[in-house]
């Protein structure tokens, strides 16, 4: 059973990752964001896609999400973990910790967000009270006992448009609606890996506070710095998740 991973291109530097091949599929929906990446980790098959394309050009909003996990369940994938860079707005979330999300709250607007939305199919309503595939959720929590960084075992996701950053009387209404992070990824994609029957998690990064919840400025450059120093606690993550399941 093969396993996919949608993140950034720098995912795929696991030591002892084989890659066997690149495919790329042309789906009803349009062309995925990067090559469907085909190899084998521990004995496993396992499949990377770059969510924003190969030179991360493709902001948020413009995600082909529809094209991207359609081919994924093209392929024969069962189990998708999503990687996601979010700001932190609970304070115990701060910069480099993980975060296992078990709910989101979806803010995002004028995304094609079902496969359900034309006349060749009927009327389909997904039960989607709990978002994320626990099972799923339960390996990574298991693999994150093996790596030495703070992993929070739950969370609220709010998933805002983009690809502008927030404004800090937004982040205030979203901390009251009960978002412990934000991102700009995390809809409709799990959405739509729910009404293909895919098991869907997300492992989300935080990379910055969220406006209003830091003392300076949030910049790209500060965003980057951080992802460059704990990516290798996803990839460590990734590792033991793979193996083991």
């Amino acid at each position: 059973m093969s396993i996919a991973i949608i993140g950034g291109t720098g995912l795929t530097d696991l030591e002892g990752l084989e890659i066997t091949h690149r495919q790329m599929l042309h789906t009803p929906y349009g062309e995925t964001s990067s090559p469907i990446i085909h190899g084998k980790y521990c004995g496993k098959k396992v499949i990377f896609l770059a969510r924003h394309g190969s030179q991360h050009t493709i902001p948020p909003h413009k995600i082909n999400y529809r094209a991207n996990i359609w081919s994924l369940k093209e392929v024969g994938v069962k189990n998708v973990i999503a990687i996601a860079a979010v700001g932190g707005i609970h304070p115990d979330m701060r910069s480099k910790d993980l975060v296992i999300p078990h709910q989101l709250i979806d803010y995002t607007a004028s995304r094609d967000h079902t496969f359900f939305d034309d006349d060749s199919h009927p009327v389909t309503h997904i039960d989607f009270t709990h978002p994320y595939c626990d099972n799923l959720r339960q390996q990574l929590l298991m693999a994150a006992q093996q790596i030495e960084c703070t992993v929070h075992n739950h969370g609220v996701y709010g998933a805002t448009q983009g690809p502008r950053l927030e404004t800090a009387a937004e982040i205030n209404r979203m901390e009251q609606d009960g978002c412990d992070v934000v991102g700009m990824t995390g809809m409709p994609e799990a959405a739509l890996a729910r009404e293909l029957s895919l098991c869907y998690a997300t492992c989300a990064l935080v990379v910055n506070p969220a406006a209003g919840r830091g003392a300076a400025e949030i910049t790209m450059s500060d965003i980057e710095a951080n992802i460059k120093d704990s990516i290798v606690y996803v990839r460590h993550l990734l590792a033991q998740v793979i193996c083991e399941y």
